[in-house]
């Protein structure tokens, strides 16, 4: 892909998150959601290989048909209450519609099914923008109209979520797909909690942000892309590893780095509003996750795997290790002693 080819389509991404995430009109949040499809499109299958044409194929299809949805469901509930405020969405068969949109834009469940095999198929720096930044306009949608929104269905497509996430990142060996499973996993995590305490669920999505980002800039510098290779990568860069490991058992959650931050408050809250059950069930359920995130966190600094003769060396160039690298993982360990300020703050 030629440079200016990067800028444009970089360029877009900002443009279409920033229209997005500013717009009151709900034409405004379309136009901004569908120049978000498009910019993406060509740095998914930027690689020219079959595996990234179907990647890109499949993302266009899915995004396509979530934006018609949004379209039709705002499209309704204009005709029904006579305006186009994104706050106003009043007309329940269009609440339902739109969280149905936004459920396959984001890649809940039932409507995961293409996130781990668009990931797969695009590179590490365009998985990384895929699990973030292409994140942020539904989620800013979902808080604008959390209020009119079925809390029984996104709680049942949240518990899914968590359960998929967990069940299905068991079996897997690609890092990339470990992580798509890892990325629904904690949108079911926000997505609880959006209607009772929106607050939460930006805090969940910001550490979410930043110790993806740290994994998926640590992988791409050390061009793991399996766990094998994962299992060899810590004899070129043995602290990035071990850096690698802490910020993974942060992702799973775990005392006392930042990521048990979120989902204790997430807990609390739910808690709160007496559903206790419904904390308990996704608590258990973490459990899944944190048996993957444990063997990513194994495989990458614990383990010491056999190495015959005749096996052959994987040969990878000197990569230099990017400056975001220490900063993110030092944030997404040791964020936790600032819970207190925080919590002010919420």
């Amino acid at each position: 892909m030629s440079p200016l080819t990067n800028l444009i389509s970089t360029m877009s991404l900002l443009l279409g998150t920033t229209i997005t995430i500013t717009s009151n009109h709900w034409m405004m949040a379309w136009t901004g959601l569908e120049l978000n499809t498009l910019a993406i499109i060509p740095l998914i299958s930027k690689s020219h290989h079959p595996r990234a044409i179907e990647a890109s194929t499949k993302y266009f299809l899915t995004q396509a048909a979530a934006s018609a949805l949004v379209l039709f469901s705002s499209v309704a509930n204009a005709q029904h209450t006579g305006q186009w405020d994104i706050t106003q969405l009043t007309y329940p068969p269009s609440q339902l519609l739109l969280t149905t949109a936004i459920a396959i834009k984001l890649g809940l469940t039932p409507f995961h099914f293409w996130f781990p095999e668009v990931l797969q198929g695009s590179s590490i720096t365009t998985a990384l923008l895929l699990s973030t930044l292409m994140k942020l306009p539904p989620t800013a949608i979902l808080l604008l109209t959390s209020h009119s929104t079925n809390p029984t269905l996104l709680t049942a497509m949240s518990i899914m979520s968590i359960a998929l996430g967990g069940w299905m990142g068991l079996n897997q060996t690609q890092t990339r797909k470990i992580l798509a499973f890892s990325s629904i996993s904690h949108l079911g995590w926000m997505t609880i909690i959006i209607i009772y305490n929106p607050k939460l669920t930006l805090l969940a999505f910001y550490t979410y942000i930043l110790m993806t980002t740290s994994i998926f800039l640590t992988l791409n510098t050390t061009n793991t892309l399996k766990l094998p290779t994962l299992m060899t990568s810590w004899t070129k860069t043995p602290m990035l590893n071990t850096t690698l490991f802490l910020t993974l058992l942060s992702l799973a959650g775990l005392p006392p780095l930042t990521g048990f931050l979120p989902k204790w408050l997430i807990i609390q809250e739910l808690t709160k509003q007496e559903m206790t059950p419904t904390a308990t069930i996704i608590s258990m359920l973490s459990l899944l996750g944190l048996f993957f995130y444990l063997r990513l966190a194994y495989c990458s600094t614990i383990t010491l795997p056999p190495n015959p003769s005749n096996k052959m060396k994987q040969w990878s160039p000197k990569k230099p290790v990017n400056i975001l690298i220490p900063t993110l993982t030092s944030l997404s360990i040791s964020l936790l002693p600032l819970s207190p300020m925080i919590l002010t703050t919420i």
